[in-house]
């Protein structure tokens, strides 16, 4: 049960609250203030922060934090998952999910987080249900609603809420039928100085954007489902086929929606599709180091690596850099010793590359240790684990629908030691 619900800015700012059961004082937020002082960054805050009296639960995105104050216990997972589903309907409804567009539909936001709990209890928390409830800002409802005093709150109840679909609105229509869906990999890993990989994991997301006619039933089959482990599913799943077949079958939601989220963890199945050749050496006596590295692909089936960005943070020693790149631009900031190098696409005639040297501190004297090099990078139509779509089948419905599978892998924590 939600008692209440603050979001504070990245500068600790409590700019919006809303209390369902009875006010909860925001002199709660200080013990959150106080964990925010002890991370270093963001990111580091702990999601379950106890106090006296409440649990303060958290998550981060979009530079804002969702903090949830319950005072009984409760699974602090349904309430990370209910938290998150609320960040996904404001940028569902807003386009964006920012601190500037919350202040500006501010009276929105207070009708749809009303719908979405009722008495600290999630109620309509599906997309589709939610529009029907209380229509999206639009500039003309807004200038309408400003001359004749109305609200975006609809006059009838959705027709899905008491369905046993509740996820998806009756009598949907289109004159273009069509369902894409986006198979995203993000890899995490840390390869070690000699290039071979300490850890790695593939942590997956299948998104779709359905737009068909009526109430279609849809089955999506995989080429190697054995491939993934640890998968979450959208409600409209049928768990039993997935569990005996290992086939999707579901009524999908009407519009975008995330059908299901899985992990590729065991390290033999993770191809590592960059490699990173190094040297860089710092000397005892003298006053300068030298720096190279070089970016080249690696297990790509012939996919392009595009969107490559190298990060690393230099020692506290390193005075300045003059670097030259074979090919995008570098930065170093001397006050922060950050440098990054935004590469762009790799060419694998042409690898590219960065030499140069590095000004040390006299007198002082070798760093403990080499820095780390982080990567970011894009590889469009694979995911690298290998998992692939064998084919979408559509039931219930007479018209046939144009269908669209895209694969993209991207890199997540993806760490480079030298």
């Amino acid at each position: 049960m939600i008692h209440s619900l603050f979001l504070i800015n990245s500068s600790g700012d409590i700019f919006l609250e809303k209390h369902w059961k009875s006010v909860v004082s925001r002199s709660v937020c200080d013990y959150f203030f106080e964990a925010q002082e002890r991370a270093t960054e963001a990111e580091n805050v702990p999601p379950v922060i106890p106090t006296p009296h409440h649990y303060l639960l958290s998550v981060y995105r979009h530079k804002i934090f969702f903090v949830a104050v319950i005072q009984t216990e409760v699974p602090p997972l349904f309430v990370i998952e209910f938290l998150h589903r609320v960040v996904d309907t404001f940028q569902d409804y807003f386009g964006v999910c920012s601190e500037p567009v919350i202040k500006d539909n501010v009276v929105v936001v207070y009708e749809v987080l009303e719908e979405m709990l009722d008495n600290g209890f999630p109620l309509a928390t599906e997309s589709n249900i939610l529009k029907e409830l209380i229509k999206p800002p639009t500039i003309l409802r807004t200038v309408v609603n400003t001359i004749t005093g109305s609200t975006n709150v609809g006059d009838q109840l959705p027709t899905g809420q008491l369905s046993v679909v509740p996820w998806r609105r009756t009598g949907v229509k289109y004159t273009n039928n069509e369902a894409y869906f986006d198979v995203i990999e993000e890899i995490d890993a840390i390869i070690d100085k000699s290039g071979s990989t300490i850890t790695a994991e593939i942590q997956g997301v299948i998104d779709a954007c359905v737009k068909l006619t009526g109430m279609p039933d849809l089955t999506l089959s995989f080429m190697n489902p054995r491939l993934l482990d640890d998968v979450s599913f959208h409600p409209c799943v049928r768990f039993k086929r997935w569990e005996s077949e290992r086939i999707l079958s579901f009524i999908p939601p009407d519009g975008n929606f995330r059908l299901l989220s899985y992990h590729v963890s065991a390290q033999n199945l993770v191809a590592i599709p960059v490699y990173v050749k190094h040297n860089i050496s710092f000397r005892d006596s003298s006053s300068l180091g030298r720096f190279e590295i070089t970016v080249g692909p690696k297990q790509t089936m012939g996919k392009t690596i595009e969107g490559v960005t190298v990060t690393s943070q230099m020692p506290r020693g390193v005075l300045n850099m003059s670097l030259t790149p074979s090919q995008g631009t570098h930065t170093f900031d001397p006050v922060t010793k950050m440098l990054s190098w935004d590469v762009g696409k790799i060419n694998p005639q042409k690898l590219p590359s960065l030499k140069g040297t590095m000004s040390l501190q006299a007198g002082a004297s070798k760093p403990d240790e080499n820095p780390t090099i982080n990567l970011q990078f894009k590889i469009q139509q694979l995911a690298i684990s290998g998992l692939k779509v064998n084919r979408l089948d559509m039931y219930g419905e007479k018209y046939k629908p144009f269908k669209g599978i895209k694969y993209m892998t991207k890199a997540g924590k993806f760490q480079v030691r030298t």
